[in-house]
């Protein structure tokens, strides 16, 4: 056996699984090309049967069809017999060689022409054979081709199964062994003739149950809903079929000659059909249960003034609407002062209960919230009443009494007191003397309870309504009263929310009346929150009314100093409430009035007004560093965005206003020009104020002063390269030469602060000024760090402040890194930004 031989046997072993599926292939599609008309045939036959093709046509007429069918059928078996061979092992390989390129297989089998004797052509022949091994090694059986519409132009194959599938669905294949009666001559009744009938049993369609055709049940007995509705229809002579049936009390009256008949089921019982087809059931109805609901949690109150209720529901087959029902209770009442009389009739309040907007409603919990704070029932004993109803139309009922039906709380005694008059006023308009009565006690001294003038003529006001109708008030003008004093007591309760100061107070002492009053945790929790909320607006508007450097060289004329930060007022609320949920009243108590006391020590510093005298030498130095500092850094933001715009044109600019300096003013560029000359100008202008700044340098005698008017030079220098930069157009060389001298600003600072807190030990009178210059106005870099007394930058700051500045710096150097990572950057800008992060690594 020659290598080549041994060549191609091995291929064809490793080919035989594809050679068999391909054979496998290639005989499906023979007997698909030569038997399809055996199936259509039989599939036709069956459908026509099916559907009642035996019923339908005379005995001589279905003894010829089905003769035919029989004869095509014999025909189209033999005809598929003589065409069918079963595919060789040949055609196989034959198959399979042509889906692979240059047909390796017959190269495998194939022999060399010429250069048999030669063993360099032998070679050569010898590689191909390789090269045809390993392409025949890729072989996979090709799909088999069972397209017939070259056969089967009018598609008869697909007609015939489309109709064995509707007979399947639709028609009735027991009807196919009926052809034998057929045949001998059983007596067929014609189709729209003789007694026959239809049913159906219909469930309502809030059930989600299905339809039941009666014609096909065989079991004895079956369940359907309650109110489901039994449709019979009756073909040929009505009088034939009698149709009986105990679902119903009483039978309702039908006409004999109705060809339909319905049935409501009621209630269990038979149902029974004679005639030709007698059919019976024992039909047993599922009742409909009524629909349950109550109260899933108590009823609450949320702050400020509205309802929540908590309601569960449940129904077997779901809930269709809710209701909420509030009545008062006047004999849960306190009935005395106001409500001593008879209640006038009302209204009862109606709710509609929510529903869940997805999944089913069969059992369920939801949350009803409503502001019922300006309602007559609001603080006041009511019965609540839940309803739901279920698609039948039954209904679910619960009743719950209240001892107080949840409103708006008012701390404020005068608000307070009036939202009690607006209560009796609407309990009974016979209160009206009365209440007028005490609303002229009220507004006796108006200078002592009315801060608020506007209110205080309100309440006049409705004085004169209620005296001017006390004998016969409308409801409408009680109404109207009712209004106002609801308006006047938020105004009282709340106050002027644009002062600062006025909202702390009154938040203070909102919570301590509550707290007397034994408000509810809801309550103590929203009243806190108030308080953190006005106590950060007092702060803000501290901060920025208060004059910078407020310190002076005069001795303090207090004799003492209190530095206050948010984190420990923030400490102390935090305290406060903690002492509250643990019911220590009147430490909560106590440590708020130290609140109240510390917040009223602390002054707003108006313009001009400096109750600690004039601004020392250095503290103007340091305010004038600052602020140069600042233009500074705003002059080098807008370089940066300058830098950005000229290799990314699409990039967004920020807003107008927001350089965050001063220097735009100082440099006379009110427009904010972004060219490199009016950039110069700003550079030159600073630079010139910087100069001004150095000679008037206090502490000049010293090495820590020494040690200031050096870096404020360097600072100079550092400026003069920013100009020159600035004016041959390279920005990226001016951020660094600006970095620089901002850098040594810092420095300078930090030097003079030194200086001045080495003259704080040399004269007593001013070292406390100069501490509390910075005690009260702490300075900050523009990365947000602030300075201790001694002017080092973080020195002295809390663990909370330096982990923001922390924090900050790390958001800062991380956006650095995004964008020196993004290569399609121009290159200067890349360099700048390799400069930076140099710059962050040194500091570090």
């Amino acid at each position: 056996m020659t290598d080549q031989t041994r060549l191609a046997r091995a291929t064809l072993d490793r080919l035989a699984w594809p050679l068999r599926l391909t054979r496998l292939g290639i005989g499906a599609e023979r007997a698909v090309r030569a038997f399809w008309p055996v199936w259509t045939i039989v599939l036709s036959g069956v459908a026509a049967l099916a559907f009642g093709a035996a019923e339908a046509l005379p005995g001589g007429w279905l003894i010829g069809g089905l003769a035919a069918a029989g004869i095509a059928l014999v025909w189209a078996l033999v005809s598929g017999l003589r065409r069918f061979r079963w595919p060789s092992r040949a055609e196989a390989m034959e198959r399979l060689d042509g889906t692979l390129p240059g047909r390796p297989l017959t190269a495998l089998l194939d022999n060399p022409a010429i250069g048999r004797g030669d063993a360099q052509s032998l070679a050569v022949w010898q590689a191909h054979q390789h090269r045809m091994a390993a392409r025949a090694a890729t072989a996979r059986a090709p799909e088999p081709d069972l397209r017939l519409h070259d056969r089967d132009p009018y598609g008869l194959r697909f007609m015939a199964a489309t109709a064995f599938a509707m007979a399947l669905l639709f028609g009735t294949l027991w009807k196919v062994v009926d052809v034998g009666d057929a045949m001998a001559g059983a007596p067929q009744m014609p189709a729209t003739g003789g007694p026959s009938w239809e049913g159906w049993v219909e469930p309502p369609l809030y059930t989600g149950r299905p339809s039941l055709y009666l014609n096909e049940i065989v079991a004895e007995e079956f369940e359907v809903p309650a109110g489901s509705r039994i449709t019979l229809r009756i073909y040929g002579e009505a009088e034939a079929i009698t149709i009986t049936q105990s679902l119903q009390d009483i039978d309702p009256p039908t006409d004999p000659a109705s060809l339909s008949r319905q049935i409501i089921v009621e209630q269990s019982g038979a149902l029974e059909i004679t005639g030709a087809t007698p059919r019976s059931w024992r039909i047993v109805m599922l009742a409909d249960r009524a629909p349950t609901v109550d109260l899933a949690e108590p009823v609450t109150g949320v702050p400020p003034g509205s309802v929540q209720m908590t309601y569960a529901a449940q129904d077997d087959y779901g809930i269709r609407s809710g209701q909420a029902v509030l009545t008062l209770w006047p004999e849960a009442a306190d009935r005395r002062y106001g409500l001593a009389v008879a209640p006038e009739p009302r209204e009862a309040l109606v709710l509609d209960l929510p529903l869940p907007f997805r999944g089913g409603r069969e059992e369920f919990s939801e949350v009803l919230v409503e502001d019922l704070s300006q309602h007559p029932f609001a603080t006041l004993p009511v019965r609540l009443e839940l309803t739901v109803e279920d698609d039948a139309g039954q209904q679910g009922q619960t009743i719950v009494e209240l001892d107080r039906l949840p409103g708006r709380r008012f701390f404020d005694p005068i608000a307070n007191a009036l939202i009690e008059m607006r209560r009796d006023l609407l309990w009974s308009r016979e209160n009206a003397g009365r209440v007028a009565q005490l609303l002229r006690a009220i507004t006796y001294q108006p200078d002592e309870f009315f801060e608020n003038e506007e209110v205080y003529r309100q309440v006049r006001a409705v004085i004169q309504r209620l005296e001017a109708g006390v004998d016969s008030l409308s409801a409408e003008t009680r109404d109207e009263v009712a209004e106002i004093l609801w308006s006047a007591a938020l105004a009282l309760e709340e106050g002027d929310l644009a002062d600062a100061l006025e909202r702390l107070r009154r938040a203070q002492d909102r919570l301590a009346e509550a707290m007397r009053q034994g408000a509810s945790d809801e309550e103590i929790d929203q009243l806190m929150q108030e308080l953190r909320d006005a106590m950060q607006d007092y702060m803000q508007e501290l901060a920025d009314n208060t004059e910078p450097g407020d310190g002076t060289d005069e001795p303090d004329q207090s004799g003492e100093s209190m530095e206050l930060s948010m984190d420990a007022l923030e400490e102390m609320m935090r305290r406060i409430e903690e002492l509250m949920q643990q019911g220590r009243m009147a430490e909560a108590q106590e440590m708020l009035d130290a609140l109240r006391q510390m917040m009223e020590n602390m002054q707003i510093t108006q313009g001009g007004n400096n109750p600690n005298g004039p601004r020392s030498p250095g503290q103007e130095a340091m305010d004038g560093l600052q602020d140069t500092l600042r233009d500074q850094q705003g002059l080098a933001d807008q370089a940066f965005r300058d830098l950005q715009e000229r290799f990314n044109p699409n990039a967004p600019r920020p807003e107008e206003g927001q350089e965050g300096s001063d220097g735009n003013q100082q440099g006379g560029e009110q427009g904010g020009e972004n060219d490199e000359g009016s950039l110069a100008e700003r550079q030159r202008e600073l630079l010139e104020q910087l100069r001004e700044q150095a000679q008037s340098l206090p502490g000049q005698g010293t090495e820590e002063g020494r040690e200031a008017l050096r870096e404020l030079e360097e600072a100079g220098r550092a400026m003069r390269e920013a100009i020159e930069e600035l004016e041959q157009g390279d920005l990226a060389e001016a951020l660094d030469s600006q970095s620089e001298a901002m850098e040594a600003l810092r420095d300078g600072m930090e030097a003079l602060g030194e200086a001045l807190a080495g003259d704080q030990g040399d004269d007593p009178g001013q070292g406390q000024a100069e501490g509390n210059m910075f005690a009260e106005r702490p300075l900050e870099d523009p990365l947000g760090r602030q300075a201790g007394n001694s002017g080092a930058f973080g020195t002295e700051e809390s663990f909370e402040q330096r982990e923001e500045a922390f924090r900050r710096a790390r958001e800062l150097l991380d956006e650095i890194r995004r964008r020196s990572a993004e290569q399609d950057r121009p290159e200067v800008e890349l360099d700048y930004l390799r400069r930076l992060l140099d710059r962050f690594a040194e500091n570090r």
